[in-house]
């Protein structure tokens, strides 16, 4: 997060933009002049110079994984392809619906979306879900049109209309809280607001900002309006995943085992309102899961 710092100089005061950030273990420092008085327009300024630092220490990174990625896809025949689509709607099913409570294991899962097998003894409402999940992931990667909050619901309603219909696809009318966490998501008045302020800024940013962090930055401002009674994590997942997909980059799942991380990022990110909190943790682990591809 950048913030502005005064520096006196005998009678006069001079501005700065100061940012710090974590490199190889060590708090570095960058610095931005903005002169005797503080822009008009500080909020763009600071936009800007965050995003200068980025690119200098992830985006060529990202832009290297998607040369790879998209040069690779190329040498590959599409029954690959389809296969490397299906593991990865499978460990992302798992995963996105383990986080959120799903007892079936990563086997029973495979099971289930490859042949149909349910498991035994374990809930129905887990079963269709992830059954749901499938479904929704592979509308997700033929869906072309811009996000809009008509996507979003449309979504949530396939989430959860063979399990929970008196909420699928309909925004919350009352107050919610996140287990564990200190975060309390906004009262239910200000959703609808607060998503049309959402689509306002996506619409804005969308080709102003690096496509992996404006997937970051839509899970991080989707799920913390929190719109929905349940199932708030599992769609700003696959919103990010849809934001990847559309600017042809890797996808990103979000596993269970690291779970710890992307809570605690989450956590300060939302109420220290700090967006570089969870943008930092999420492009160190998205270059982590995909640096396959920028080593070709």
């Amino acid at each position: 997060m950048a913030i502005v710092k005064k520096k006196a100089v005998g009678k006069h005061a001079y501005y700065y933009l100061e940012h710090s950030f974590r490199k190889d273990g060590k708090i570095e420092k960058k610095e931005k002049y903005l002169g005797k008085t503080i822009p008009k327009n500080i909020e763009d300024v600071k936009k800007q110079f965050i995003s200068e630092i980025y690119k200098s220490k992830w985006f060529d990174e990202f832009d290297r994984i998607k040369k790879g990625f998209l040069a690779q896809k190329k040498l590959m025949p599409a029954s690959a392809i389809e296969k490397e689509k299906e593991s990865f709607m499978i460990r992302f099913t798992y995963d996105t619906n383990r986080i959120e409570g799903s007892t079936l294991t990563l086997r029973e899962t495979a099971e289930l979306l490859l042949e149909g097998i349910a498991p035994k003894a374990k809930p129905m409402r887990d079963v269709k879900e992830a059954e749901a999940h499938k479904k929704v992931f592979y509308e997700m990667l033929r869906n072309k049109k811009k996000l809009s909050m008509q996507t979003v619901l449309y979504f949530h309603k396939k989430f959860f209309e063979n399990t929970k219909e008196d909420i699928a696809g309909k925004l919350r009318q009352h107050q919610v809280a996140i287990s564990g966490s200190k975060f309390m998501p906004p009262l239910s008045v200000e959703v609808y607001p607060l998503l049309v302020d959402f689509f306002k800024w996506y619409n804005y940013y969308e080709n102003k900002l690096h496509p992996i962090e404006l997937a970051a930055l839509v899970h991080l401002k989707l799920v913390t309006i929190h719109p929905f009674s349940d199932g708030n994590g599992r769609i700003s997942r696959m919103i990010m995943n849809l934001v990847l997909n559309n600017h042809e980059y890797p996808l990103f799942n979000i596993t269970y085992e690291k779970r710890a991380g992307y809570y605690i990022a989450l956590e300060h990110a939302q109420t220290k309102n700090n967006e570089t909190i969870f943008l930092q943790w999420f492009f160190r682990r998205y270059i982590k899961e995909n640096k396959r591809y920028a080593e070709q």
